[in-house]
């Protein structure tokens, strides 16, 4: 059980907890107002490296040091690092300690990574989503690292009376190379507690060449706590006398409590209460519902099975993905009148055009099916909501969360508990606002755990999405003319759902000097929200489908054509340089053709086997992926391999790289195959994994994972390695048959793995 100390009860916790950002070192208040704002502006962290403890107990000489808001070291020697993001099983709590370590100069044997509380003051962002934790936390990582060795070195100078450029740390100890003198760090720490805290500006970060950590194979933090089914989850949370609650919605999105039978439910065994909820109407936060309080989950969900609710449909969703397909399919045969990109000219690259291909291609609704269902534990007391929730966006809630209860942000205190997966479904928070809202009713701490048919009920679903195209080779086999015509969804006619936008990363895939593109939208009323490698995760396949269906008329080899369109001069498509977006056409070229090398493109095969290769630009990083199966005359297919090369700047952890991008690509295989959602009358028709085929073990091929480092500023790996599966899948399909597959998912055609 997850336990909460008496310490974490008392009020001077919270108060602690409250102020902490105000207890400020010596050096600080010395440095003045304008000093201050300007080293709290590091890497927008908030206050980075000026980060202490309140003086106490905290400060005594026995206790740990804590030289910042990421680094405590003890007088055993034991080094501290505090993981600011949320842990989602993307292996950020590891990476995150190496790369604070590296530039430490810390014996990783000796290093300890723990869960940084929520406090976006302190910590800045805390959230992870779009492959941008690594990204976005780099510079500040690296900083607080190099800021502690800093602050380390200088107390060691200072007690050796010489210089502290004649002093050099490593593996968790400081040395002055002309006497010989050491000292551990968990000796030094009490006055590196004390030193002034170094200028940014005077910091001296690694190159590639200088890593001693970074770049090699580590285990994860938790890997042993969580095979051995050791507390860390949100669903493990246990507070002294808390109760357990689930939430009943309406199962089409918008509808309102009527009617329900509470006097039935009472006196069930074990329920303690059951109470309507109006809420705010926002999806996001709190729908109306009902809330069932009971002496354990089980009691909750017995009583939730006899539960009958009379709904105010009148307002609901009567959304039908039978009737958006047809409606599709008519909008599609009229190219709008207003194209959002208009690049030279279309018309007539088609008319003098040696090929012209047209092809219609759509996808379904996906569901992010965590493996742990949606849950919060909530606590309101001593005007203070206190939650422990499994959340990929902490930082998001809280503001939610104070306005719900009607607090300042200061009084709402997010734990942030392990995640079981999310794959962006965490990114909302409604289950933690739900139990929040629970817990304002109740005068002890309550768990809210939804049961698997309602995170499949209430998700934030991958939009579909229709695609009609049209593309020209000129008489050389080059691309000439890219059209597309995108029908997604909009819940208030004006912009594009979330998640079913076109995807900016694209362009420079299909870099071609004529090109068209519009979106129309039909009306949605179900919430959509970001899945992983959003918009790419589908459109993707789109992408690299019909750039093998253009290199096929064209008679061009693939990957050939890949390459001419890739080093094309297109600058009015080439995304603009900014953060987390370092497009580079020699490092697309890379994969591409690392990628065909380790595939063995060329070789012949075995009729009725094929090889079909697709990259991507997704979330800053370039990844080109292949898989080779072969097809039986019943469209069962069988994958032997699949290939992924990455180039996302220098890896930080080997071994959780690999992970990543194997994971991406079964995850890419698993969803093209089988996995839809679809709707009618607003209502989810799958329920749970029965109807809603996961890849299975025994379906899993082998994947062999190839990096290309670089000294570009590196990318996460949860989103890249994911969206050119799809189309290297239906392009080694058609090598395999010379049957061209254009809609997702493939179990709707027949096929099976």
């Amino acid at each position: 059980m997850v336990e909460m100390s008496k310490f974490a009860q008392s009020d001077a916790y919270v108060a602690s907890l409250i102020r902490e950002v105000e207890n400020l070192p010596p050096a600080m208040h010395a440095m003045g107002r304008r000093g201050f704002l300007k080293l709290s502006t590091l890497g927008g962290a908030g206050l980075v490296l000026a980060f202490h403890l309140p003086s106490g107990k905290a400060a005594a000489a026995e206790a740990p040091k804590v030289i910042n808001a990421f680094v405590r070291i003890s007088p055993d020697n034991v080094v501290t690092v505090y993981s600011k993001g949320p842990e989602i099983g993307q292996g950020i709590k590891t990476a995150f300690g190496l790369i604070i370590a590296e530039e430490l100069d810390a014996d990783w044997k000796t290093v300890m990574v723990e869960q940084a509380r929520v406090n976006p003051k302190v910590y800045g962002n805390q959230s992870a989503g779009g492959s941008t934790s690594i990204p976005r936390g780099w510079d500040q990582l690296r900083q607080a690292g190099a800021g502690a060795k800093a602050m380390l070195i200088a107390a060691a100078a200072k007690s050796w009376g010489v210089p502290a450029s004649e002093c050099m740390a490593q593996d968790s100890a400081v040395r002055h190379k002309t006497s010989g003198k050491s000292a551990t760090y968990g000796e030094l720490a009490d006055a590196a507690a004390k030193m002034p805290v170094p200028d940014v500006a005077t910091l001296k970060l690694k190159t590639r060449a200088e890593y001693r950590l970074l770049g090699k194979r580590y285990s994860g933090v938790d890997n042993a706590k969580v095979v051995t089914g050791q507390p860390l989850f949100g669903i493990d949370v246990q507070v002294p006398g808390m109760v357990y609650a689930n939430y009943t919605k309406c199962p089409a999105v918008g509808g309102k409590v009527k009617n329900y039978n509470r006097e039935a439910l009472m006196k069930m065994p074990g329920v303690i209460d059951v109470f309507a909820i109006e809420g705010n109407g926002k999806p996001v936060e709190v729908m109306p519902g009902v809330a069932i309080i009971a002496n354990s989950t089980w009691a909750a969900f017995k009583a939730k099975n006899a539960l009958k609710v009379e709904w105010d449909e009148s307002g609901a969703s009567k959304d039908s993905s039978s009737v958006a397909a047809a409606r599709a399919k008519e909008i599609a045969l009229k190219f709008p009148e207003n194209p959002s990109v208009n690049l030279g000219n279309v018309d007539a690259a088609f008319a003098k055009a040696a090929h012209v291909v047209d092809a219609y291609y759509d996808y379904s609704f996906v569901s992010h099916a965590p493996l742990e269902p949606m849950n919060s534990t909530a606590w309101w007391h001593d005007g203070v909501m206190e939650i422990w929730s499994p959340t990929q966006a902490a930082n998001n809630a809280l503001p939610m969360v104070a306005d719900l209860v009607g607090v300042p942000e200061d009084n709402v205190i997010v734990h942030q508990m392990r995640c079981g997966g999310g794959f962006g479904r965490r990114l909302m928070n409604d289950y933690m606002v739900e139990a929040a809202a629970i817990a304002l009713k109740l005068k002890t701490p309550v768990k809210l755990q939804w049961k698997r048919e309602d995170d499949f009920a209430h998700d934030f679903y991958r939009p579909g999405g229709f695609h009609q195209l049209k593309g020209a080779v000129d008489k050389n086999g080059e691309l000439d003319a890219w059209q597309e015509h995108f029908i997604t969804y909009t819940t208030d006619g004006k912009t594009e759902v979330a998640g079913g936008n076109f995807s900016g990363n694209l362009p420079n895939t299909t870099l071609a000097p004529n090109v068209r593109r519009a979106t129309s939208m039909m009306p949605l009323m179900t919430p959509t929200g970001p899945w992983r490698g959003p918009r790419d995760n589908a459109q993707v396949f789109v992408n690299q489908s019909f750039m093998h269906e253009l290199s096929t008329a064209a008679g061009r080899d693939h990957v050939q054509f890949l390459l001419d369109v890739v080093n094309r001069d297109v600058p009015e498509l080439r995304l603009k340089p900014g953060p987390n977006i370092n497009f580079n056409k020699n490092r697309a070229s890379g994969v591409i053709k690392l990628c065909a090398e380790k595939a063995g493109w060329g070789k012949k095969r075995p009729k009725g086997t094929g090889l079909g290769i697709a990259w991507a630009f997704s979330y800053g990083g370039h990844v080109a992926e292949a898989v080779e199966l072969s097809v039986d005359d019943k469209k069962h297919i069988t994958v032997h391999k699949m290939i992924v090369v990455a180039d996302v700047g220098p890896v930080i952890n080997l071994s959780g790289a690999e992970n990543q991008a194997q994971g991406g690509a079964i995850d890419g295989l698993s969803t093209a195959m089988g996995l839809e959602i679809s709707m009618e009358e607003g209502r989810i028709q799958q329920a749970n994994f029965g109807n809603y085929p996961v890849l299975r073990i025994r379906s899993a091929p082998p994947v062999e994972v190839h990096f290309i480092q670089s000294d570009f500023t590196p990318t996460g790996l949860g989103e890249p390695g994911l969206p050119p599966l799809a189309g290297a899948l239906g392009n080694a399909i058609f090598a395999a048959t010379g049957v061209r597959v254009r809609s997702m998912p493939l179990s709707k055609l027949g096929y099976t793995i």
